[in-house]
């Protein structure tokens, strides 16, 4: 019993030391702001329609950098910011959703994936896509950050 004690220590150290904060981010992806979001969405609503189905997208402005992308993959419904990760905030900088991707409209024409935020044509920019948690209720979402 008394060789547990520093085995317990030992292991409570490794775990405190090797937990990361969820919203740690790459060092070069500096342009979003870090902007609280809670968002209630009611799918019965008609500017909602279009997420009872599998490979859609809505935009909702006036949320989070640039908007939230709310995607329905089937599955799952997942929330983005609508604000090109890889680009400096300007008005082309917002992402354009058209079903299961969204397009910056500045001179890149990044292009990501609304199901897991990565970028689809340059795969070398460091940035992906914030990523907001979505909670479903029903026919009601939550989505936040």
């Amino acid at each position: 019993m008394k060789y547990m004690k520093p085995f317990y220590i030992l292991i409570c150290f490794f775990i405190i030391t090797n937990c990361s904060s969820s919203r740690e981010e790459n060092e070069n992806c500096k342009f979003l702001l870090d902007i609280a979001v809670n968002i209630n969405i009611n799918l019965k609503l008609p500017e909602y329609s279009q997420l009872k189905f599998a490979g859609n997208s809505v935009y909702i402005a006036n949320q989070g950098n640039g908007g939230v992308i709310v995607s329905f993959t089937g599955a799952d419904y997942l929330a983005w910011d609508a604000r090109d990760p890889n680009q400096v905030q300007t008005e082309c900088s917002i992402l354009v959703n058209s079903g299961l991707t969204a397009t910056s409209s500045c001179d890149n024409k990044n292009e990501y994936s609304l199901v897991t935020g990565q970028i689809l044509n340059n795969g070398t920019l460091p940035c992906s896509l914030r990523n907001y948690r979505v909670e479903s209720f029903g026919d009601a979402l939550r989505i936040t950050y």
